[in-house]
């Protein structure tokens, strides 16, 4: 049923390409997600229109009028260009299949609105705009399933899966993102149709998980990825959580805890002028791989005891390894493994207390980290003992208040020796080298150890360790020699 959307919604840009379309004798629709968030009063930072025109009539239709054009989608039927600040792609309309082995598209452009709006992943994105009248084409009931919070395919679940098998973690995506409850058949054709993710390529794999993770309720998305097997492919570490106990025995086993500690991390996010803004990608990926070393480090002690000792060192490498094959970049790696590798320093601060110089090391090794540190460690407290959760968030509150009293005697976050390299060569009178760096390494744990010193004194603390190690370095020397 034809349906009209209000004009004041829509960009006058949108409308002055659809005049432009139709003037030459053209169909254009804007198509896809821009259309399916008006329904849900949603900005879409995309603008995606079709067309029956060709590639090469697209091009002579916007020279004129675009600001900037460009063609790197042209091959796939995409013309992409600027005007007034606005990115839109349009794109003729498709006719597209996959092969079964191959990551590229095979490209037949189609003849109908229809048709094209037939191939596209799911029922919600396969709504139009005709422009310049808005009117609005539904032929597969995407308004309905929208208004049901459904998600569906077009056609059958198998074929959509088969033009492009990254639909399968879409639809975790927009579990995520917009709280849809995926259909059983769908459900059922991911699991079935697993093992064809990994002829995905790792990027863009990757950028569904980003969006997925930061999207509203990401435990709905990772949790159909685990449910139909997608995760054994791409995120296996999270799959294998499942057969692990908590050492609490709080939780049904470690899997249901990370999505708890996740779910936890993303309440303590903030606004966009605050510490951590969210949704924060690397805050949430850390809490649901926080524990990941645990399979590989559980042993069984005397007593019926369970423990996983070292699960933090190993879960940071397991982090490491999973995000460079997602072809993560080096920093977000990082920066997420450094998480992980932190999450259990707290523990025992509540028991044993720390001495100001141990309060000194959390921070130095936190680094950047230090504020998602805060909010990853409180987060991985999720027993149900309420005396031990309030005393846990007790200790943990006095660190963060002894962090700050450092804090205002010292600047903990730049901590370095009361000496630098210039200095230590000077006094030791010895060249540039790794005895340099031994040095420094000593000093900076004196810095920790005892805070701000006199120069006088460190200086004496340094000749009295270079007169300790003096013969050792000179042993070391001769030998490299030899």
């Amino acid at each position: 049923m034809a349906q009209l959307i209000d004009a004041d919604r829509i960009d006058p840009v949108v409308l002055e390409l659809g005049d432009l379309f139709r003037s030459a004798g053209h169909e254009l629709s804007l198509v896809g997600g821009p259309v399916r968030d008006l329904f849900l009063d949603r900005s879409s930072p995309d603008l995606d229109f079709t067309t029956d025109a060709r590639p090469d009539d697209v091009v002579a239709l916007i020279k004129p009028w675009a600001d900037a054009w460009w063609e790197i989608g042209r091959d796939f039927g995409t013309i992409a260009m600027r005007r007034r600040g606005l990115t839109l792609e349009v794109t003729t309309y498709r006719a597209e299949a996959y092969d079964p082995d191959s990551r590229k598209p095979i490209v037949a452009f189609g003849s109908s609105l229809t048709e094209d709006l037939g191939r596209r992943d799911f029922t919600i994105n396969a709504m139009a705009l005709r422009l310049p009248d808005l009117e609005l084409v539904d032929p597969f009931g995407g308004v309905r399933d929208l208004h049901e919070r459904r998600l569906r395919t077009p056609g059958s679940p198998e074929s959509s899966f088969t033009d492009d098998p990254l639909r399968m973690m879409r639809a975790a995506r927009f579990a995520s993102q917009l709280a849809v409850t995926v259909d059983d058949d769908v459900q059922a054709a991911m699991s079935a149709m697993a093992d064809r993710i990994g002829i995905v390529s790792a990027e863009r794999v990757r950028e569904e998980l980003v969006r997925l993770v930061r999207g509203r309720d990401p435990r709905a998305g990772i949790d159909l990825l685990v449910s139909t097997g997608i995760a054994d492919r791409i995120l296996p570490e999270i799959s294998a959580l499942r057969l692990e106990t908590d050492e609490h025995h709080r939780h049904k086993d470690v899997y249901e805890h990370s999505l708890t500690v996740l779910e936890q991390a993303i309440e303590l996010e903030t606004g966009p002028d605050g510490p951590v803004p969210g949704p924060d990608f690397v805050l949430r990926f850390a809490a649901l791989m926080h524990d990941v070393g645990k399979p590989a480090t559980r042993r069984f002690e005397a007593g019926g005891a369970v423990s996983f000792r070292h699960h933090d060192v190993v879960g940071a490498k397991l982090t490491a390894r999973r995000m460079k094959a997602l072809r993560f970049d080096n920093d977000t790696i990082k920066a997420v493994a450094h998480l992980v590798e932190l999450h259990m320093r707290f523990y025992g601060y509540g028991d044993a207390g720390w001495t100001d110089s141990a309060v000194r090391r959390y921070v130095t090794d936190a680094g950047d980290s230090l504020e998602r540190l805060h909010r990853l460690t409180r987060s991985d407290v999720t027993t149900r003992n309420r005396r031990k959760a309030e005393r846990l968030a007790f200790a943990y509150d006095d660190l963060e208040q002894r962090i700050a009293d450092l804090a205002e005697q010292e600047e903990l976050a730049a901590i370095r020796p009361d000496l630098d390299g210039t200095a230590i060569m000077r006094i030791l009178d010895i060249p540039p080298g790794p005895v340099v760096g031994r040095a420094y390494q000593y000093l900076l744990g004196v810095r920790m150890d005892e805070g701000p010193l006199p120069a006088e004194a460190v200086e004496r603390m340094l000749r009295a360790w270079w007169d300790e190690h003096r013969d050792e370095f000179s042993t070391q020397k001769r030998s490299e020699k030899e």
